[in-house]
C-alpha cells in the first residue's frame, strides 16, 4: 500500500510511504528498517490516525511568550492541563489520581504540540523532542510523578517515534501550580532547516 502524504500543507510535495507486511515479496534490506519509517513518515497523518486536531496556542497568562526559538532549539514555556477550557485543578494525593494524571499529561502534550506547531510552521521539521519538564501538584506523601509525567511522553513517542521523541525528562513534586492546575509541562525540541 502507498499512501500520499501532506494533503494539509499548501505547496508542499506528496511523500510516498510503502507500507510492507509480513507477506511482502520485498526483501528486507536497509530502505525498509524502522529508521526509514520514522525518517518518512508524516506527523500529520500519525495525529489524524490518533483523531487528534491540534489547537492554536494559548495566550499567556502572565510576562511570558508561549516559546522561544534560539539556533535550531525550540523552547516552549510551561503548559498548564486543561479540561473542557479551564484549568485542570487538583492535587495527587489529596483529589486526583495517577491514571486521570496521565490523561492530564497527555492533554497537555497536544497543547503543547500545538505551541510547537506555531513556532515551526511544519511538525516535520522536528528532528528530535529533546526534553520535557513535568511540576506535578503534589501532596508530601505522592511519589508517581514520573507515571504521570508518561501521559505526555508515551503520547510523544507515539507521534514522533522512537528516535526523534525519545526525550530526556525531569519530573518534580510540587506544592501548587497556576491556577490550581494539577500538572505543568514544558519542552524543548530540535528542529532542521
Amino acid at each position: 500500500m502507498v499512501s500520499q502524504g501532506y494533503p494539509h500543507q499548501q505547496g508542499a510535495r506528496p511523500c510516498a510511504v510503502a507500507v510492507l507486511g509480513e507477506n511482502s515479496p520485498a526483501a528486507p534490506n536497509a530502505a525498509h528498517t524502522p529508521d526509514h519509517f520514522e525518517n518518512t513518515m508524516n506527523i500529520y497523518d500519525t495525529l489524524a490516525a490518533l483523531n487528534i486536531t491540534l489547537p492554536p496556542v494559548a495566550a499567556p497568562a502572565a510576562a511570558y511568550v508561549p516559546f522561544v526559538q534560539t539556533g535550531n532549539l525550540v523552547f516552549l514555556s510551561g503548559h498548564i492541563a486543561k479540561k473542557d477550557g479551564k484549568a485542570w485543578v487538583g492535587q495527587f494525593g489529596a483529589n486526583m489520581d495517577t491514571a486521570e494524571g496521565k490523561l492530564a499529561a497527555r492533554a497537555i502534550a497536544i497543547d503543547l504540540l500545538g505551541t510547537l506547531h506555531a513556532a515551526v510552521g511544519d511538525l516535520n521539521r522536528v528532528t528530535r523532542i529533546v526534553k520535557l519538564m513535568s511540576l506535578v501538584n503534589s501532596t508530601g506523601s505522592f511519589t508517581e510523578q514520573h507515571l504521570v509525567t508518561n501521559g505526555a511522553s508515551e503520547l510523544i513517542g507515539e507521534i514522533f517515534g522512537a528516535t526523534k521523541g525519545a526525550h530526556a525528562r525531569s519530573a518534580f513534586g510540587v506544592a501548587q501550580i497556576p491556577m490550581g492546575a494539577c500538572v505543568e509541562i514544558e519542552m524543548i525540541a530540535e528542529v532542521g532547516a
